[in-house]
């Protein structure tokens, strides 16, 4: 990747996004009819900025942005297990609500894990391709349709994968749908922003890549 004065901050507030997010998604929040984690106000964004990453950085960038967030990511769960399980000083008196509000299932850690790099990787992947085939017209369109894809796996992993067998099955659907919709019209509703600033990068940095010789592998 070419010299870039602004591709290190913008990963930082990827990964900064997706940690936060993952942390506050222990709440759920009422919004209207819908019940969702609270984590849908600020995980969209991490989809934003993959769009921007992938649109002007091409999908290598974006690929090696996405790493580092699962990376950061796991030192995050990792110290919050550790954190939990070093012995409380004797006038701590909130262990049990400290545990209830970091502590993580297993299935629920594995579940966003696969469904955070499945659908980053879908998204980019979507953002690249279609760049190409539109000539890099139709930003609007690119930057819709790959989150329409991208959050469409990524609610549909998570949901199956961390509530198959808990909660009734036709609750199931509702609940993928709700994320799917949410996420995808945050995106609709942000495209001036996200415009605005791929303008601004591509004028700035004069970068502008199109992933024609690039390998889409996600492991390379």
């Amino acid at each position: 990747m070419p010299t870039s004065k602004f591709y290190q901050l913008i990963t930082a507030l990827f990964v900064t996004s997706l940690v936060v997010s993952n942390i506050i998604a222990v709440k759920i929040g009422a919004f209207g009819n819908y019940f969702l984690p609270v984590g849908v106000i600020l995980f969209p964004i991490t989809y934003i900025i993959g769009d921007v990453l992938t649109e002007v950085y091409g999908f290598a960038s974006a690929r090696r942005a996405i790493w580092i967030g699962f990376v950061c990511n796991l030192v995050a769960v990792i110290a919050i297990y550790i954190s939990i399980h070093i012995p409380s000083a004797p006038f701590f008196e909130n262990q049990k609500a400290f545990e209830q509000i970091l502590g993580f299932a297993p299935r629920l850690l594995v579940a966003s894990f696969v469904a955070y790099l499945v659908g980053q990787f879908a998204n980019s992947l979507v953002m690249a391709k279609m760049k190409i085939k539109t000539a890099g017209k139709h930003l609007w369109m690119r930057t819709i349709g790959s989150t329409i894809v991208g959050e469409g796996l990524d609610s549909l992993i998570f949901i199956v994968i961390a509530f198959w067998g808990v909660i009734p099955n036709d609750v199931i659907g509702g609940l993928i749908l709700a994320q799917w919709m949410f996420k995808t019209l945050f995106e609709v509703v942000l495209t001036p922003v996200t415009y605005a600033v791929v303008g601004y990068l591509k004028k700035t940095e004069q970068i502008d890549v199109y992933d024609k010789d690039t390998s889409f592998n996600p492991f390379k």
